[in-house]
Formats: C-alpha cells, structure tokens, sequence
C-alpha cells in the first residue's frame, strides 16, 4: 500500500473511531454509566470481536497494518497524556489525615485480590500462558491485573452520583489514591522482572528508576516550580500559555523516553512528571486543560480501538471452557476487590451499608486496568486470550460500580445530606482513629 492511500485510509478510519467512540459514550450516558464503558465497548466492536466477524472487509478497509501503526501511535500519545493527568491529579494529601483505617481498607483491597489473582494464576499457568514465559511473570502480572482501582474513572463516577464531596467519597478516594500508587510500583516491578533477563540486571533496573525518581523529585520538581514563579510564566496572558503547554507535553515525552529506556515501560515516566508538576499554578492548570481538550476527546480512542483490534471474544466462543475461565477470572476480581475492601471496611467498625458501598466503588477498574493489559501484552506475559478476559472483567467491573453503589442507597439529595453530616471514619472503633 501506498504512503497516499495510507494517508487515504487513515483520514477515513480517525473520523470513523473518533465519532464512533463519542456514540458509545452518550448512550452509556444515558444509562449512567462512565464514558470510558461506552469508548471501550465502542473499541472492542470495532476489532475482530463484531466488525470483523460481520463485515470483514471493512475492517481491513478502515485497520491495514499500516493504518493501525499510526493508530497506535497516536493513541500511545493519548495514552502518555493520561498517565501525565493521572500523575498530576494523584493528590497524596489523600493519604494523610484520613486515619489507619483508610490505610488498613486501602491496603487489604489491593492485597487479597493480588493473593487471589496469584493462586488463580497459578492454576490457570498450563492453559493460558504464552508459550516461554516463567510462571513467576504471568502469576505476577495477573495478580497485579486484578488489584488496580481506576482513581480517575472513580472519581467521575463518586461525582456523577453526588458522592464526590461526601465523607464516604473522601474515603473511597483515599483508598483508590494508595491503591494507585501501590499498583504502578507493582507494575514496575513485574516489567522490571520480566525485562531485566538476571537477578542483577532486574535489580539493575529497579536502582536505576529509584534514582530516576530521586532526581525528578529533589531536581526536576523544584526547577519546575521556581519556573512556575517567574514572571513570564504567570503574566501577560496567552502568549504564555503556548509556551507552557509546550514545555509539558515535551516534559512528559523525554520523562517516557527515560523511563523507557532505563527498561521499565514509557507510562511510568509520563506519570511521574505528573506528579513532580507544580500543583494549583494557574498557568500549568490553564495549559494541563488545553492539553487534555485535545486527549480526552480525540487520542484516548485511538487507543481503545487498539485495545479493540487485539480482544476477541470469538477466542472464547472457540472453547466453552474460556467462558469458565472467565467466570472465575470475573468471581475472583470481584470477590477479592469487593470483599478486600468492604469486609476490611466492616471489621473497621464502619455500618455494613458504607462497607459494601467502598467495596463497590473500589471494585471499579476502567481505564487503568486497560492500561495495565496493554503493558501484559506488549511484553508477552499474557496470550490474546487471558487479554480479552481480562477486557471483558474490566468492562464489566467498571459497569456494575454505579448500579450497585445505587442499589446499596448511595447518592441521591437524601444519602448527600445524610453523608455530609456524618464522617463514617466515626462509625470506627477508638483503636481506628489516628493518634
């Protein structure tokens, strides 16, 4: 195929995506769902698993190969811009002043589903893993795939449902903000693993994006935020503005490239030249917000419909015994997620009913988890297979949050009021309370 008529085709397939992927997540809307559930169906109905199936000579119409390279590569953009937002929204203030309680939940929702995730792994080792990869990797990787939280889908969902400045939202936000940074050193360390060949090259490689860190925080993040100061950078409008703007994306790409090629994956130094990033500086706000005008809407598709291209679920109508694997992939995410984080919320001393509710809210992964895949997959630590079931658990994770935080009696003018009066780190024993 030709440069031109590659040119051709992608100017077809961009619109196609785009507007398709707006589609799906209106009409999720309407069913308060997140966005992000309606973009990720959108993509998966886009690859093999509908387009393909039905109409297959429009798929290899709209994703030739070469169309679906500057696809990805787009959307990888996308992708680092995300994690630049994440890292720059990730308030650790969360972490403070909520109490050992907040720390017990927050730790017990990530460990019981990394322990269950572990044993399933283990099991599921013979039928699932890629032909080469250690058992250690692919147990690491599901584990770590079945702990994360989606902090940014979660808060759009605690604001859709009027929980966003409630007591049970702090708490729920809390929890999510230290299941995030637990997840990604976790990541870190199975990408580390799985790269780094030896013990000393993986310990290699870990030391060197220790002293990355070091130096993003102790150099980069004071030089960032004298030059947030100055003069030039705080006044004379939007001549300025451009200037910023520029300065971040570039930031966040040489911070990928680092982190790349230190041997850990681009997203973790997307994200951590998010969080070095002067906070609450009116000119780095007004630039992150021009900035993500342009991801949210127009990149981050791209990058579901790449995530669509590699799921299909015709992999598991092939077998009957993938949809049994499936329904315990899904019991085990739910269960260790929900019951992790309800039931440590319970022995806490906090009413059954906030319990399950956290629980619920902490069983949301989204975008995250889709991230967390796409990083399995590049590095062939799981097949094509376990990466649609585990699609499919993020989908359907994500989509019942919202139902069943309603149908616990959550949200609402009512339960607002109700919340807003009464912290339910009260509801805890004297033991719980900080000291």
């Amino acid at each position: 195929m030709s440069n031109a008529e590659q040119t051709t085709r992608l100017l077809v397939s961009l619109p196609v995506v785009i507007l398709a992927c707006r589609a799906g997540a209106a009409v999720l809307r309407r069913f308060r769902q997140p966005p992000v559930v309606g973009e990720i169906a959108v993509g998966v109905l886009l690859g093999p698993s509908l387009l393909g199936r039905l109409w297959p000579e429009g798929s290899a119409y709209l994703f030739p190969q070469g169309v679906i390279d500057h696809i990805d590569a787009l959307g990888q953009l996308g992708l680092l811009a995300f994690m630049f937002f994440v890292g720059l929204e990730l308030d650790l203030g969360h972490l403070r002043g909520n109490g050992r309680a907040a720390v017990v939940i927050s730790q017990c929702s990530i460990l019981v589903p990394l322990l269950l995730g572990a044993l399933l792994a283990l099991v599921m080792y013979g039928s699932l893993a890629p032909h080469g990869v250690s058992e250690g990797a692919f147990v690491l990787f599901v584990a770590v795939a079945l702990s994360v939280t989606a902090f940014p889908v979660l808060a759009r969902i605690l604001i859709d449902d009027g929980l966003y400045h409630t007591r049970l939202g702090s708490l729920a936000m809390t929890c999510a903000a230290a299941n995030d940074v637990m997840a990604w050193c976790l990541l870190a360390v199975v990408v580390a693993a799985t790269t780094g060949g030896t013990s000393l090259a993986f310990l290699s490689t870990l030391a060197l994006l220790v002293g990355y860190f070091g130096v993003m925080l102790r150099v980069v993040r004071p030089a960032l935020a004298r030059a947030s100061r100055l003069r030039r950078f705080t006044v004379g409008g939007e001549s300025h503005d451009g200037l910023v703007l520029v300065l971040l994306f570039s930031g966040l790409c040489l911070s990928a490239l680092a982190t790349d090629a230190i041997g850990v994956h681009a997203i973790f130094g997307a994200f951590l030249f998010g969080l070095v990033v002067p906070r609450r500086t009116v000119v780095v706000e007004r630039a992150a917000t021009r900035l993500r005008s342009v991801t949210e809407p127009l990149l981050l598709p791209l990058f579901f419909v790449t995530t669509g291209l590699h799921t299909d679920v015709g992999l598991l109508a092939a077998d009957p015994r993938q949809w049994l694997w499936l329904s315990a992939v899904l019991v085990v995410a739910m269960v260790g997620k929900w019951g992790g984080g309800g039931g440590a919320a319970r022995l806490s001393g906090m009413p059954w009913r906030d319990s399950l509710v956290l629980g619920a809210l902490l069983n949301c992964r989204g975008l995250t988890e889709l991230i967390v895949l796409n990083v399995g997959l590049d590095l062939g630590v799981i097949s094509g297979t376990m990466f649609t079931m585990l699609v499919l658990v993020a989908m359907i994770t994500t989509a019942v949050t919202s139902p069943a935080v309603r149908a616990l009696g959550a949200g609402g003018p009512a339960v607002r009021a109700h919340e807003e009066e009464r912290d339910p780190a009260q509801d805890l024993p004297e033991r719980s309370q900080p000291g």
